[in-house]
């Protein structure tokens, strides 16, 4: 198995309705995109390629019984199979889409205030491959520092609200049901994706608190040079009305665009490797 770390048509009959409808998409895709570039999505986005390559690398390469052919097929269509320009334009259409002018407006004044500007300097930072290394680095000491203070109860909210971890595990369960099927048809065996699919999802609990770990530590370390009443800030925003329906778009949104290619890449597998092969 593998641990990885981290959808629409209107017409109108009536050519002024119509005009009217293009004029407020436009406004709304605009918005949209300033969300995206105002607020850190857009980076992380730019990230989420290397991030995945990486993440199914490093379990490709703790599993030692692997067969070299079957690994180089996966590492091969995972490095094509992403692609950072048509995860921005899945966000940017589901924002669109799933968000009304007034919520994207009020999502795009938090992140242009100081403290949203502050919010998302860090976690462009934290998504940088340099940022990667300092979490896996520090992550065993800021949670040993951090340990029964207001910082370390805040992270329930904070997880709550953000649905890093439940969104993490969800994407690590879609990923290893996609290549344990693929797996399954490379050596010989019958590719059940519901049995495998509920045998991977048996590993939830272990998931959980393996992925809750990994984002407790970025929490840490991303938000660190925020005082406790910025980060209740934060926290705040991402409970509000319109910042919950905006994390909800958003995780939903980027999930949807790697699952599907990762979703390719078990159907591609399973083609070149299984018996009717």
């Amino acid at each position: 198995m593998f641990s990885t770390v981290p959808t629409r048509v209107i017409a109108s009959l009536l050519l002024p309705a119509l005009f009217m409808l293009s004029s407020h998409r436009v406004m709304a895709s605009e918005l949209a995109e300033s969300v995206l570039r105002s607020s850190a999505l857009g980076e992380v986005i730019e990230q989420y390629p290397a991030m995945l390559t990486e993440g199914i690398s490093q379990g490709l390469s703790q599993t030692g019984d692997l067969d070299p052919m079957l690994k180089g097929a996966i590492t091969g269509m995972v490095g094509q199979a992403f692609s950072s320009s048509k995860i921005r334009g899945q966000v940017v259409a589901d924002l669109d889409d799933g968000l009304s002018e007034s919520t994207l407006q009020t999502v795009l004044d938090w992140y242009q205030s100081p403290l949203g500007e502050r919010v998302t300097s860090l976690e462009a930072d934290a998504a940088k491959p340099a940022g990667w290394k300092q979490i896996e680095r520090r992550g065993p000491e800021l949670i040993k520092k951090y340990q029964g203070t207001e910082r370390e109860q805040m992270f329930t909210r904070f997880d709550r609200a953000s649905r890093a971890t439940e969104s993490a595990v969800d994407t690590a369960i879609a990923v290893q049901t996609a290549f344990g099927t693929a797996m399954a048809a490379f050596n010989g065996q019958t590719a059940d994706f519901e049995s495998i699919k509920a045998r991977v999802e048996d590993q939830r609990p272990m998931l959980t608190g393996m992925v809750g770990q990994q984002v407790y530590a970025a929490y840490l370390h991303t938000y660190e040079s925020l005082s406790d009443e910025q980060l209740k800030n934060y926290i705040d925003f991402m409970q509000s009305q319109e910042g919950d329906r905006y994390n909800e778009v958003v995780t939903n949104s980027v999930q949807q665009a790697i699952i599907r290619p990762v979703e390719s890449i078990g159907n591609g597998l399973m083609r070149l490797f299984g018996p009717q092969a």
